[in-house]
């Protein structure tokens, strides 16, 4: 039975990882080890130096940047052997990943292009979509192993999963910026947020945003952490490179950035990305209530 390594155990690659430890050997790695050596008290995984990780014949990452996902590339590039699979979960660069493939492809290391989609709750549950790029026969090897997802869906070459993550997540961005601009005018008028919400998501108009992001995190003024804002912001960045890389119009995901960008500055991008609708509030003087 082959053994799969991971690599960062945030919020989203603590229980990714856990999936995998229920299926195959796992190693686990993090930065902070003592959340490495936490995750396999619980979940019965092995917590190892970054070096050993290279033992594994898939190595899964889910870390903050490219930048992570290319330094501890170099730091294990050493210690790798040919044959081995690289599944990057991490919401990366199209084209640092491309890069990255070439780099690890000189060890003979098979490098894809992997992010996720479903949040923490779609991790815990093992039922993330997972977008994928890179060689068919590389996605099929690796297939099986994706215990955490629920959907797999192989968008194409390398790069592509990183562009496809970068566009859903500009997505998101608009649906949850439109949906708090709208509500808060209706509210304005008189309509409940919570009327208005049934409503629209019983209609045309709904989202995520409007069916789960704002009911649960806006009415409830619970606002708990999942996604930092400032990640967002950094896929909007991602999206609008894929974009102007191949110069198609973009004036409105080019002015949700924008706000976006606007919204780290004022609350911090270590605040979750469905508390940007706090500034709107702020603007308007009345809450999405």
């Amino acid at each position: 039975m082959e053994t799969l390594a991971f690599l960062g155990l945030g919020a989203m690659g603590y229980p990714m990882a856990a999936h995998l430890a229920k299926h195959r050997p796992t190693l686990v790695w993090n930065r902070t080890f003592a959340k490495a050596l936490r995750h396999q008290e619980e979940h019965g995984s092995r917590a190892v130096p970054l070096e050993e990780v290279a033992e594994a014949e898939v190595i899964f990452t889910c870390l903050p940047t490219t930048r992570e996902v290319r330094e501890v590339a170099e730091a294990l590039y050493p210690h790798l052997r040919p044959g081995t699979y690289w599944v990057d979960a991490t919401s990366g660069e199209p084209e640092a990943s491309r890069a990255l493939a070439e780099r690890l492809g000189e060890k003979g290391v098979v490098y894809l292009d992997a992010p996720v989609s479903g949040g923490v709750a779609g991790a815990e549950k093992g039922t993330l979509t997972v977008m994928i790029g890179g060689p068919e026969e590389a996605v099929e090897r690796v297939r099986p192993l994706l215990f955490y997802a629920r959907k797999v869906v192989h968008v194409g070459p390398v790069g592509a999963g990183h562009a496809v993550k970068a566009v859903n997540n500009a997505l998101l961005a608009v649906n949850l910026w439109a949906a708090g601009e709208g509500l808060l005018a209706l509210v304005a008028q008189g309509v409940s947020a919570e009327k208005a919400l049934e409503v629209i998501n019983a209609s045309s108009g709904r989202s995520n945003a409007t069916e789960n992001l704002i009911p649960e995190r806006v009415l409830t003024r619970a606002f708990p952490k999942t996604f930092a804002l400032g990640l967002l912001v950094k896929d909007l960045g991602i999206a609008m490179g894929v974009l102007e890389e191949e110069k198609a119009p973009a004036p409105l995901l080019r002015l949700t950035r924008e706000v976006y960008e606007m919204a780290k500055r004022e609350l911090g991008g270590d605040r979750d990305h469905v508390e940007a609708l706090r500034l709107l509030e702020r603007w308007a003087g009345r809450e999405i209530q």
